[in-house]
């Protein structure tokens, strides 16, 4: 029987969860200089994001948070322009790489962001030294826009315009 991905909103129920994946050696190589506060943030309800478990046949595999980088509390993403959207996506264990399953999970994730017909592109953001993750972004038709640094971190900025994401088969 085939595998099934799918994404519901995460809850205060995941925190153990998400907890537990933020001390894998992967996850926080990805990820450093970031506390996701998530004792917090799991129970608020924010208009400007979404935060999404993925689950392979009802097991958490991964963590998916899209956001609204215009109008995030934190101005993260700076002086963003309207109809943008931003991702933040993980694995939560090592043994769940490399399974295609951050592809099907990035997919759902793309569909959600441009659903509403006024969103034209989306970012993300990995470390500059993490080539595995640009590789995989630039496989998805994600098209590298510029080095830059967010807090502490060096990141390489991709885009994935609405036609990109039209015109590319994932």
């Amino acid at each position: 029987m085939p595998k099934k991905i799918t994404l519901r909103t995460a809850t205060i129920h995941d925190l153990e969860t998400l907890t537990y994946w933020d001390t894998q050696p992967h996850v926080n190589d990805s990820d450093p200089n970031d506390d996701w506060n998530w004792e917090v943030e799991l129970q608020k309800d924010e208009p400007w994001r979404e935060q999404l478990i993925a689950e392979l046949d009802n097991r958490p595999i991964g963590f998916i948070q899209i956001i609204d980088p215009k109008t995030e509390e934190t101005h993260y993403w700076g002086n963003a322009d309207e109809n943008l959207r931003a991702i933040d996506i993980w694995i939560g264990l090592a043994a769940d790489l490399g399974q295609g399953y951050g592809t099907i999970m990035m997919k759902l994730a793309l569909d959600k962001c441009f659903e509403p017909p006024e969103v034209n592109a989306v970012l993300i953001d990995p470390l500059k030294s993490n080539y595995r993750a640009h590789k995989f972004y630039e496989r998805l038709g994600f098209q590298f826009v510029e080095e830059r640094m967010f807090g502490e971190d060096c990141c390489r900025v991709y885009e994935l315009t609405r036609n990109q994401y039209l015109n590319h088969s994932l």
